[in-house]
């Protein structure tokens, strides 16, 4: 690992502080929470860290949590202990004063749904995404390129860094991406004995690990596909209930995402099932059981796992910069599709992922579709691998993928 790089996201939690006395953290394990909430300056001064994946820690908080709460504090992985939250919001109802306590966990719905009975009105929630393009290279001094493009279809006038293979491999988890390239694969494997089946297995009660884990393989060899889950459940050979309750577990581990469809606009044959993607590109290529990108070799799971980078990537900006906006996907049934709609405010972007470094004009059909069907469309964008952007048309632009995610 290397020294602390700043996190985009810090910002707003600094902001919330000032105003709520909870903040609260989600995300994937080892995406940096702890090392953000300790290493963030603004956000570690005068707030006492303390972890319940400590066992001592944890049983203090299970046989006394109010001697936890004695003053300012970062309480890590708090689901694991509900009647922390119970003495947590007594202790803030005492002394609602903004900036006393920071939340954090790996567990969306069980965590959220604790918090959100327990604290409502007294916490701001967050989600810590993998690392972006920009936060691995330590350039997150100035505003993401997407922000000003979406305000302004303003191009860049220079030459983009293409993104590499091995950056997607890698994905954006800390020691993943910022660790050696050859160790990537060994790490991956780690993790998921570490973290994935244990986590999932704290969440709830698996009969069955070898099935979880093939439908966790299945998930991500299909990481950028519209879900079926009869399909999914059948090629797993579960129950198609099992196998919903699967995914469940895996989206309240944070190890799936569901994307959901863009519907306002005059097709009348759109597809309204979700998309599902990986959380991290890394760890979908690890799952899928892919260790090299080469062109030619399986160009549609090389397209996936990019675009699933694209997601990832896309998702973080999005939380630290422009919070109100909406991401989803847009698909006309057996005709034309877009892989991402970001909606912010009144203006519509769609955004078509190539990981080739050069296009045609095929590549510009459902990008031309999703124009002529939505008038809300400001900016459509062929976001592919090469290094110059040019406007093709009023609103068509081709944008490296290196400038998109700058």
């Amino acid at each position: 690992m290397t020294d602390y790089l700043p996190r985009e996201i810090a910002h707003r939690l600094e902001q919330a502080l000032r105003q709520l006395p909870v903040v609260v953290l989600f995300g994937l394990r080892q995406t940096g929470k702890s090392t953000l909430l300790q290493r963030e300056e603004s956000l570690a001064a005068g707030r006492t860290y303390r972890t319940l994946d400590d066992f001592a820690t944890l049983a203090a908080a299970r046989a006394n949590p109010e001697s936890l709460l004695t003053d300012a504090a970062i309480l890590d992985e708090v689901q694991r202990c509900p009647e922390l939250l119970l003495a947590l919001k007594k202790a803030v109802d005492e002394q609602r004063r903004p900036g006393r306590f920071i939340l954090s966990g790996s567990a969306n719905l069980a965590l959220l749904s604790r918090v959100s009975e327990t604290l409502a009105g007294r916490a701001a929630y967050f989600t810590l995404h993998p690392m972006t393009r920009r936060e691995a290279r330590g350039r997150t001094s100035q505003l993401p390129f997407l922000t000003e493009f979406i305000r302004t279809q303003t191009l860049p006038r220079v030459a983009a860094e293409p993104v590499t293979d091995q950056e997607v491999l890698a994905g954006g988890l800390p020691p993943a991406c910022l660790g050696p390239a050859d160790a990537v694969a060994q790490w991956f494997r780690g993790y998921v004995q570490t973290y994935v089946e244990r986590d999932v297995r704290q969440l709830s009660q698996i009969t069955d690990l070898v099935a979880f884990r093939t439908l966790a393989q299945l998930a991500a060899l299909r990481t950028g596909q519209v879900l079926v889950i009869s399909t999914l459940a059948r090629d797993a050979k579960l129950s198609a209930a099992t196998a919903g309750r699967y995914l469940n577990l895996l989206e309240a581990s944070f190890l799936i995402r569901r994307l959901p469809p863009f519907l306002k606009n005059r097709s009348l044959r759109l597809i309204k099932s979700p998309k599902l993607y990986v959380t991290d590109s890394g760890l979908a290529a690890y799952l899928a059981g892919v260790d090299d990108l080469e062109p030619g070799r399986d160009d549609l799971l090389r397209g996936a796992l990019y675009e699933t980078y694209v997601a990832q990537n896309l998702a973080a900006l999005l939380e630290a910069h422009l919070p109100d906006a909406q991401l989803a996907y847009w698909h006309e049934q057996g005709r034309h599709e877009v892989d991402f709609v970001i909606e912010a405010g009144r203006k519509v972007s769609a955004v078509e992922v190539k990981a080739a470094t050069r296009w045609s004009e095929s590549d510009l059909a459902g990008l031309r579709a999703f124009v002529d069907r939505t008038p809300a469309c400001t900016a459509a964008v062929l976001a592919y691998n090469g290094r110059e952007a040019v406007q093709l048309d009023d609103r068509l632009f081709a944008i490296p993928l290196g400038h998109l995610l700058g």
